[in-house]
């Protein structure tokens, strides 16, 4: 049975990964800092093995590796925001600890590398809907620095025959997102805070539209690349291949939630994109993909998620 390492595996998006990689019996291996994970995450998960460690430390990525058969490296600091303040924190995150894993992964023998990238990379090229053999035009510190994470994969392809896969996810979202930190995924923010009663702020006129796409979509791209034959050396797009405005959404997730506040309207945040939408023909073609959760079954799943963890936040609060 192979082993997988799941890297960020305490965070959102490979926390849902990693467990569904032990419902499906297989071996799971965790490297985490737990900078921006949560080891709430980990629980159900006592079937993984956790490393507690950093990417940035080469000791460390290279025995993580040992004995992998694929890694799935999620590990970063997934925050516009966050890179704008800090972009040497984030080209390091990023950018560093990528070329380490990657490294770690070849020297390991490691049969493929599927990295998470992200649709910043377009930037705000006017197309839509985004297709990969767009020429991307980063507009933050975090869009560059995952860019960059994408070209090494592509180097270690063709330089070393690493079989390295990018899948440029576009606004991931569902359970365990985190809604407290100031860098959150908008809708995990709205959420929470329709779900207490509380005035949600939308940054822009709500007009901005993002491909906001369910947790289940990603993990089962994921899966799918480490086994498709034509991935190595490409990069997908992971998306639903349909975009709603940032008032759209606000406007379903309130009425689902049965809220009658209205929103708040802020500044737009300096290196966002203002419309984002994916073309996932080639993830089809390529990968056999298809989204399985649409976006409303996808807010609908989440609104339940986020409920019953309030519930829970209230009773233990008694």
């Amino acid at each position: 049975m192979a082993t997988n390492l799941v890297t960020g595996g305490a965070g959102f998006i490979g926390s849902n990964l990693a467990r569904e990689l032990l419902a499906r019996g297989e071996r799971v291996r965790i490297l985490d800092n737990f900078s921006t994970g949560h080891r709430e995450n980990l629980e159900g998960l006592e079937g993984a093995e956790v490393i507690e460690g950093d990417i940035l430390d080469p000791d460390t990525c290279a025995r993580a590796c040992q004995g992998v058969e694929f890694v799935f490296h999620e590990a970063a600091l997934p925050s516009v925001p966050r890179s704008v303040k800090d972009p040497p924190g984030s080209h390091h995150a990023c950018a560093t600890g990528t070329i380490n894993m990657l490294w770690a992964a070849l020297a390991a023998k490691v049969r493929r590398f599927v990295y998470a990238g992200s649709s910043s990379a377009y930037g705000n090229t006017p197309t839509l809907p985004k297709q990969e053999t767009i020429c991307p035009e980063p507009r933050s510190p975090y869009a560059v620095a995952k860019l960059a994470g994408e070209h090494y994969c592509r180097a270690f392809y063709f330089s070393h025959g690493l079989e390295a896969v990018t899948l440029r996810y576009f606004n991931v979202f569902g359970p365990h997102q985190d809604p407290g930190s100031p860098y959150s995924g908008v809708l995990s923010v709205f959420i929470t805070r329709l779900l207490r009663g509380e005035v949600c702020t939308i940054n822009g006129d709500g007009g901005t539209s993002r491909d906001f796409t369910y947790i289940d979509n990603v993990v089962a791209a994921n899966l799918l690349a480490r086994h498709a034959p034509r991935a190595p050396g490409n990069v997908y797009n992971m998306g639903c291949g349909r975009n709603v405005t940032l008032k759209w959404v606000y406007d379903f997730l309130a009425k689902e939630i049965g809220s009658t506040l209205a929103p708040l309207y802020g500044p737009e945040r300096a290196g966002d994109v203002k419309h984002s939408l994916a073309d996932v023909t080639a993830a089809e073609h390529d990968l056999g993909y298809e989204p399985i959760v649409d976006l409303e079954t996808g807010l609908r799943k989440t609104i339940e998620w986020y409920r019953e963890q309030e519930r829970i936040f209230q009773m233990a609060a008694r």
